[in-house]
């Protein structure tokens, strides 16, 4: 009764001729939104900060879903506490989960299950290429009367992540090889150390939900301390009390360790900023890991716009 009382209420979406779409992450939604252009009306249930590992779905979030003409989810494992609610909504509605559509040969594996992918395919942009297609693909079999204009905005979009592609090819590799080391709070980056050829180590597994133990804690401030390794980085979306306690641990042993910087993982910046676009979001990662080791970039990344710090 409840999930009816909450579908039943006012109107979510503004404009009715438009596609509603509710989606998860805001990565999804920004691909939606710069797919869709005019014909869409996008909202994403995950905000800056927010953990889609640990997510569940919320009655404002029931309420919008059941009253969006499609849903668009991540897939891969990422929003693992809705899978059930999705299965359920599929029933009645067009729920698509876009990283899926990417070849099974292009996944990691999940380090602590094998038998489960790595979500994390945006820290690639040229791999995430693949999602925003998918969603083109999408769009095109809901509104077939607009495919025209679907294919150009994804074609724009598409030149868009190349140039930024292309820009953290050459940032990452300003960085000297001895340094190309990344230490964060959780295993998310490791689509981006397969790309560029960095070291990637996660204080905590691919899923937030798996704690960092002890002996974890102690292995890595070995690393740290051994490699002289300078910088290390948290998450916006992740506590950072883990990667204090490397740094605490490292000092412990007469190794200096500083934060390189916040990089954005599963979650993008606020709404209405760069950060809050997948391309500002991949900037300022970019920019901030490759300053942070000792590389050459710009101070306010590719376009110029990344907030000053």
């Amino acid at each position: 009764m409840a999930l009816v009382a909450a579908a039943a209420s006012g109107p979510i979406f503004a404009q009715a001729a438009k596609l509603a779409v509710v989606t998860t992450t805001g990565m999804i939604a920004d691909a939606v939104r710069q797919v869709g252009g005019a014909h869409v009306e996008v909202r994403a249930l995950l905000g800056p900060g927010v953990d889609p590992h640990m997510y569940r779905q919320t009655s404002s979030d029931i309420a919008a879903a059941t009253r969006a003409e499609a849903v668009f989810w991540h897939g891969l494992n990422l929003e693992a506490q809705m899978k059930t609610f999705f299965a359920g909504l599929s029933r009645s509605r067009p729920v698509v989960a876009l990283g899926e559509a990417l070849p099974k040969d292009k996944l990691l594996s999940d380090q602590s299950d094998a038998s489960l992918p790595d979500p994390h395919v945006w820290m690639d942009p040229r791999l995430w290429t693949g999602v925003v297609t998918a969603a083109r693909d999408a769009l095109n079999r809901l509104r077939p009367a607009a495919k025209a204009d679907f294919e150009a905005g994804a074609s724009a979009y598409l030149a868009e992540i190349e140039r930024l592609a292309d820009y953290a090819d050459k940032a990452f590799a300003s960085v000297p090889a001895r340094s190309r080391v990344l230490v964060t709070a959780h295993d998310a980056f490791n689509y981006f150390g397969r790309a560029y050829g960095y070291e990637v180590m996660g204080i905590q597994g691919v899923s937030t939900e798996s704690e960092a133990g002890l002996r974890r804690i102690e292995d890595l401030v070995k690393v740290l301390v051994e490699r002289r390794i300078g910088a290390i980085f948290v998450e916006s979306s992740v506590s950072d009390r883990n990667v204090k306690a490397l740094i605490e641990g490292a000092a412990a042993k007469g190794h200096s360790v500083v934060i390189g910087g916040e990089l954005f993982s599963d979650a993008m910046g606020e709404p209405g900023t760069y950060e809050g676009t997948y391309l500002g979001m991949i900037d300022h990662n970019a920019t901030v890991i490759t300053r942070a080791l000792g590389g050459e970039a710009p101070a306010r990344g590719l376009n110029g716009r990344l907030a000053q710090s």
